[in-house]
This record gives structure tokens, C-alpha cells and sequence, in this order.
């Protein structure tokens, strides 16, 4: 299984994504990317994520940057979380896991008592030529897209 270095190129992917698009990591180069997984749609650090994405969204494209959302829920539990939430930016389904192996974001979470198999909120920041640059694992909601946005502002330093 392949994993995502930094430091070196994240190798190409793509996956089905609200806005009957699919998302290709070839088509993104040119543009810095932040790759953002979150462990369920319409829960509330998940949207409270999204809404500080979208609430920052011309900062970000600005910087030449790309916002991507990705979490296990299919695009139709997407397209009506991103339509309530108003986010400008697509949220990709990847209930195979394909993406989240990539990244290696699915752990072992205690819910409820209960170990189950879950997303670890983890953000990711790629530069124009589709290199991992930044990593965030374990994230917490409050300040983090403000560190992101400050981490895609070094890169055009």
C-alpha cells in the first residue's frame, strides 16, 4: 500500500465528488491544495470545520489555493451537506477508503466505549507540483484553518 511522504510527491489520485464531478490529482497541479479529512458529514466539529473552510475560502483563493473536503460518506449525503452549509468548494466520497489509506487517516477510535475503525480528522496541504508539504494529524476545529491558511501563505513566500 501506498502511503503520502512529505517532502516528496503525493502519488496521483482522484475520486467521485459533490457537483457530479470526479476529482483528479493531475488536474490540480498548478494550484496549492489542502486536502481536509473529516470523520462524518452533518456532525458538529465536521461542520464546524467546513464552515471555517468556506468562511475563509477567498484567503485561500487568493494564495492560488484549492479547498478539498473528504470523508467515507457517499456524494449524496455530500451534495445536501455541502448545499445546507453553503460551501464553495467540493467535498469528494471515498467509501472505499482509497484516499484516507493514502493519507493514512483511518485509526483506531474509542466511541462510546467501542473501538471502532474511524477517520482521524487529519488536514494536508500539497504545493503546485502536487508535493505534501504539511501535515496535520489529530486536528482540533478551533484556530486550525487560520494555521492552515498561514502555512499556504509561506509557500508563496
Amino acid at each position: 500500500m501506498t502511503i503520502a511522504i512529505p517532502g516528496e510527491i503525493v502519488p496521483s489520485f482522484e475520486g467521485a465528488a459533490t457537483g457530479n464531478t470526479t476529482i483528479k490529482s493531475a488536474d490540480l497541479l498548478g494550484k496549492n491544495v489542502v486536502l481536509y479529512f473529516y470523520p462524518k458529514d452533518n456532525t458538529p466539529g465536521c461542520t464546524m470545520e467546513g464552515q471555517a473552510f468556506r468562511d475563509r475560502i477567498s484567503d485561500f483563493e487568493k494564495l492560488n489555493t484549492v479547498i478539498l473536503g473528504v470523508s467515507r460518506d457517499s456524494v449524496k449525503m455530500h451534495e445536501g451537506f455541502k448545499c445546507k452549509q453553503a460551501f464553495p468548494f467540493e467535498l469528494i466520497s471515498d467509501p472505499d477508503e482509497t484516499l484516507c489509506n493514502l493519507f493514512d487517516v483511518i485509526k483506531m477510535k474509542s466511541m462510546y466505549g467501542k473501538q471502532v475503525r474511524g477517520i482521524e480528522r487529519s488536514t494536508f496541504l500539497l504545493d503546485k507540483e502536487g508535493r505534501l508539504v504539511r501535515e496535520w494529524r489529530k486536528v482540533k476545529v478551533k484556530g486550525h484553518v487560520e494555521e492552515v491558511l498561514d502555512a499556504v501563505t509561506q509557500l508563496k513566500a
